[in-house]
């Protein structure tokens, strides 16, 4: 049998067939128990067959087997009353169902109220849409007014570096003009002759004559005419129209030769304030060169000048050469 195919059913088959002969036997040998009804108990009430009466007269009662018969009369003669009712009743009850018939402004309603509900609901949308719509504008014009806000700060700074840069130059200029007038421009002429230079027509000088006054040997972008050396150690001093009093030779104890030009500051009484070597004309700018000729310059005097200014600036050329 495909029922009992396995171990395991058939334990349990023949396990459920014991403990069913063992139930039937048990029921079998010792049976059912019903207990007894309980004894009645109550007060005893004289037979009669009304409400009220008087007498010793004790009537019999009716034959045990009329008061079934009386009371089967009166139970079937009520039943049938009332399958009578119910027959009325029901007789009275509409058969057909009663359909409430449906009116056609009640369909038109109903479609009025969709409708609304649609249009409300597409006018919310709308609303919606048209929200979204500005925001997203308004976020738009914000971006392009940063845009242009951050484009025209950035020409704004462009615009104040490019005039910062502007007065910075003119600045620079302006120092630069004033350092060329104070080096040579207090004492040049306005000389007005035509004078023939090495390069080309013009004049140059402070003596109200014609030509280009200076050395042949000299700097042409120097600013003095006057000086008291050439060649060898000796130095060319500069310094307007003030001449150099005492001129000490620089010391020469390194194996290089060139010019150094040494940018001086002057006082009125002629001391020589301050010195630096190295500046623009210079052909050899080695420490043991430009060391000798500040300290050669810091040593030189000029003529005293009560005209001159607190701190006049001047120059001195030293020449450096080695011997054959």
């Amino acid at each position: 049998m495909e029922l009992l195919d396995t171990e395991y059913k058939r334990k349990s088959a023949v396990l459920t067939t014991i403990i069913m002969a063992v139930i039937l036997f048990l029921i079998f040998t010792f049976g059912l128990k019903y207990l007894d009804p309980p004894e009645e108990y109550g007060i005893a009430v004289n037979f009669g067959t009304s409400d009220v009466g008087s007498g010793n007269t004790q009537s019999e009662p009716a034959p045990a087997s009329s008061a079934p018969q009386e009371q089967v009369e009166e139970v079937e003669q009520e039943q049938v009353e009332e399958i009578v009712e119910e027959v009325q009743e029901v007789q009275e009850t509409p058969t057909e169902p009663v359909s409430t018939p449906t009116k056609a402004e009640d369909v038109i309603t109903n479609d009025n109220a969709e409708s609304i509900k649609i249009n409300k609901e597409k006018e919310a949308k709308r609303k919606a849409e048209e929200t979204q719509k500005r925001i997203k504008e308004a976020e738009q014009r914000a971006e392009r007014e940063a845009k242009l806000k951050a484009e025209r700060i950035k020409k704004q700074k462009a615009a104040a570096q490019a005039a910062k840069e502007a007065k910075e130059a003119q600045e620079k200029a302006a120092k630069r003009k004033g350092i060329d007038n104070l080096l040579g421009g207090l004492n040049k002429g306005n000389s007005k002759g035509n004078g023939t230079g090495g390069t080309g027509n013009g004049g140059d000088g402070d003596d109200n004559k014609a030509g280009d006054k200076g050395d042949p040997n000299g700097d042409k972008n120097a600013s003095g005419y006057y000086g008291n050396g050439s060649g060898g150690s000796g130095g060319n001093y500069r310094l307007g129209n003030r001449k150099a009093t005492s001129t000490p030779k620089p010391t020469y104890d390194c194996n290089e030769q060139g010019k150094v030009v040494v940018s001086i500051s002057v006082d009125k009484s002629g001391r020589v304030l301050t010195a630096r070597g190295g500046i623009k004309g210079t052909t050899n700018s080695a420490p043991c060169l430009i060391k000798r000729a500040e300290e050669a310059a810091l040593k030189t005097k000029f003529n005293a000048d009560s005209n001159a200014p607190t701190k006049q600036v001047g120059s001195i050329i030293y020449n450096f050469t080695l011997a054959n």
